[in-house]
């Protein structure tokens, strides 16, 4: 009688599972956005890696879905800004890296002018956390920047802080950490495991509610260090620890929210800001792989992207569906139950939404939602002037994309490569003076016919400067150029 009883529970649980799948429907999924900082796919035995073995994020893409073609920034402010606004750079202006608590200059991301996942995710019921990097805001400056932008928590590193770069510049061991008690160093600890423990305790305290988790890791990012109970002597050795550890970090908090009992209904999304540094060589499917950091090649914008969650997406699923990081806002939006659309408005602002849900592919329904995806700004021209931070260029260089052809447009708004990635992964063929195909003109034409709909001037980063600081950088009024 009991086996019959447990039977029927097991057909009854895998038909609940099974109709979630097929509507997109779960109870208030929790989402966590893992960040990775500097890694590309040639770390990641996932995706082919064979200098290294990373068996947990391994785990996890097999648990759900891996993305091949997803598209980042080819830095770390970009990137981190399209996430957080679910608008593209030339939009939100953030086309280059800008180094907040380094350079500072009154820059900082004003959450009173952009659009914010975490404000949304917050106005949908979430509890909101985040542990990490951040460095779009000087905490000395605004010592409640995170809880205006959403964040109900928060234990961050604080960046390199201009006039305090001792012990501030420390993210690793005996690491510099900001949170509500202000910011202290942390003797004898190590930095990536107090963010880890911040985020597995929130879970703990708060696994009755939907929760929305940031956590934008300060690994593989140099200084080359070791973590604990490593000894690397050379800096690949030790970059190698270090994607290693962030391995290992990612299932302690598959094993919390496990333990939680909430693994069922959690969404995990597992990316990294842009590629690889470009001082370390990793082999992935035979071939060498320069890390392509601060380049709109594909190993420094073509990211890992890995979506998990056992009762929403099928196991063992890989995907060639196009997204970039414009997606993650509406996506994230739409799997909490908010539809936003394009445009959406706050108390003073209306906010277009470049961004496309993939909501759809994750459930298995769609296997494509958008016919093209884009980076921009490869390198970094931004100079500081007595009107805060502008852009050098007025129109950034970008590549745009579908699933197998590739344009890059220079910054005077010129096609100047076109390549078949089908064909030339490698992007060492550039067919710009060969279009003699049909299918080489149409994708040409379709690609470049974008480019034309795109804003002929990128908007430079949108904040009321905050006051000016003592360990800001200087203006030169002739040059107009930043001084680091």
């Amino acid at each position: 009688m009991r086996n019959i009883l447990l039977f029927f529970l097991l057909v009854i649980t895998m038909n609940c599972i099974g109709a979630n799948k097929a509507s997109g429907k779960t109870k208030a999924p929790n989402i966590i956005l893992i960040l990775v900082d500097d890694l590309g796919k040639e770390w990641l035995s996932c995706y082919g890696a064979e200098d290294i073995q990373t068996p947990n994020i391994d785990r996890l893409a097999k648990s759900g879905m891996l993305f091949n073609n997803a598209y980042g920034m080819p830095q770390c402010t970009p990137s981190r800004v399209t996430l957080l606004t679910g608008q593209y750079p030339f939009r939100h202006g953030w086309v280059n890296h800008w180094d907040v608590p380094n350079w500072g200059g009154g820059a900082h991301f004003d959450e009173s002018l952009n659009p914010s996942l975490v404000a949304q995710m917050k106005k949908a019921g979430y509890s909101t956390c985040i542990a990490g990097k951040w460095q779009i805001d000087d905490f000395r400056v605004e010592q409640d920047a995170l809880s205006k932008i959403g964040f109900d928590e928060f234990c961050m590193w604080t960046g390199r802080e201009k006039g305090n770069p001792l012990p501030s510049g420390q993210r690793y061991h005996s690491p510099y950490v900001f949170t509500k008690d202000g910011s202290k160093s942390y003797k004898g600890e190590y930095g990536p495991d107090i963010f880890k423990d911040f985020i597995c305790d929130f879970i703990k305290a708060n696994k009755e509610k939907p929760m929305f988790i940031y956590y934008p890791m300060v690994l593989t990012h140099t200084p080359f260090v070791n973590p604990p109970n490593y000894s690397a002597t050379d800096n690949i050795g030790k970059h190698k620890a270090m994607v290693r550890y962030t391995d290992k970090i990612t299932q302690d908090i598959v094993n919390t929210i496990e333990e939680a009992g909430i693994r069922e209904n959690t969404i995990i999304i597992w990316t990294t800001d842009n590629g690889t540094t470009g001082k370390i060589t990793g082999k992935r499917n035979g071939k060498k792989v320069k890390g392509g950091k601060a380049k709109t090649t594909e190993v420094g914008v073509c990211l890992p992207f890995i979506v998990s969650c056992p009762s929403l997406i099928d196991s063992n699923t890989i995907s060639n569906a196009l997204v970039d990081f414009t997606d993650v806002l509406p996506t994230c939006l739409d799997l909490s139950g908010t539809d936003i659309g394009k445009e959406f408005k706050s108390v003073k602002n209306t906010y277009h939404i470049d961004g496309v849900s993939f909501k759809q592919v994750l459930l298995g329904n769609e296997t494509a939602k958008r016919e093209w995806i884009l980076s921009m700004g490869g390198g970094n021209n931004a100079k500081l002037t007595d009107k805060g931070v502008e852009n050098k260029y007025v129109f950034r260089d970008r590549a745009i994309r579908n699933e197998r052809f590739k344009l890059r447009i220079s910054t005077k708004r010129k096609a100047i490569e076109f390549y078949d990635l089908l064909e030339n992964p490698n992007e060492n063929i550039n067919l710009i003076d060969s279009l003699n195909t049909q299918i080489r003109k149409e994708n040409f034409e379709k690609l470049y016919e974008v480019s034309k709909g795109l804003p002929k001037q990128d908007a430079d980063p949108k904040y009321v400067n905050n006051p000016a600081q003592k360990w800001d950088v200087e203006v030169s009024a002739k040059s107009q150029v930043w001084k680091k």
